[in-house]
């Protein structure tokens, strides 16, 4: 009757206009991330043209099996604690060398010098001939206070290097997780959109056969749509995770770069020197 159909177009203006009602706010989120996006290609803000939808994409790369850990060495913070701690090490070296008595061992014309005459004359005592110049032992403790101080600066940047390489390795597993799980949410969102999207077109089958109201049409566009969004939302974060496990591989998993396919072992720059 009319009351049942004044019923129906009242519900389906309010769902048009509560559905009307959200564009805007999408409209400003799209341009908002469209001058983001040119602003980090170093372009002006503006319009970024549209290749395919989400689900038009080509698939997902597989991540390879066997990965090699290697590739960690890639990421800045990972060599920037490299680094570190083979400055320290070349630190620690300087203070051990600084133990070694200077002093020249030629004079005038080609000569022993006076300072080698005199250790050999000391038996050897190298350390007892007196004066800053052969002796740095006798320094007021200054030189292996020196060395102390730069194997506590060795010992902590080799503290942050293995948190570093700790921290990449729970990165690139919650990465590895993350990409796995989706897989399975992305099959089951893709399944119960595609049942949904089976209602609607029998909703409409119904309603254009007479033995059903246009109201059931809404009510399964309805339960449609926020299935549709979370579809997408997981085909997003899809890729969002795989750019995630990319930069916590430091670039990726391609294995066919030789400098990476054969990464030599720089574990002896990271050996602290003994000295003590």
């Amino acid at each position: 009757g009319g009351i049942g159909t004044l019923l129906e177009v009242s519900r389906a203006s309010a769902a048009l206009t509560q559905a009307r009602a959200g564009i805007p706010e999408l409209e400003r989120q799209i341009v908002a991330k469209e001058n983001q996006l040119s602003i980090l290609l170093g372009r002006p803000p503006g319009d970024i043209v549209r290749r395919k939808p989400l689900d038009g994409e080509s698939p997902l790369p597989e991540v390879p099996v066997g990965l090699p850990s290697q590739l960690l060495e890639r990421r800045p913070d990972i060599q920037q604690a490299e680094q570190a701690v083979v400055a320290a090490n070349a630190d620690v070296g300087v203070a051990v060398a600084n133990f070694f008595p200077r002093l020249g061992l030629t004079g005038l014309y080609g000569g022993q010098s006076s300072e080698l005459e005199n250790v050999v004359k000391s038996a050897g005592n190298v350390w007892a001939i007196g004066g800053s110049l052969a002796g740095p032992l006798f320094q007021g403790g200054r030189l292996l206070a020196s060395y102390r101080a730069t194997s506590a600066a060795w010992d902590e940047a080799v503290e942050r290097y293995q948190q570093a390489t700790l921290q990449a390795f729970a990165e690139v597993s919650n990465a590895l997780v993350t990409h796995q799980k989706l897989k399975g949410v992305h099959a089951d969102r893709d399944e119960t959109t595609k049942a949904l999207q089976t209602s609607v077109a029998l909703s409409l089958q119904r309603y254009n056969d007479g033995v059903a109201n246009y109201f059931e049409v809404l009510e399964a566009e309805q339960q449609l749509f926020p299935a549709e969004l979370d579809l997408a939302r997981t085909q997003r974060d899809e890729l969002v995770a795989v750019v995630t496990l990319y930069r916590a591989l430091g670039g990726g998993w391609r294995l066919d770069v030789p400098a990476w396919s054969a990464a030599p072992d720089r574990s002896a720059a990271r050996e602290k020197p003994s000295g003590e």
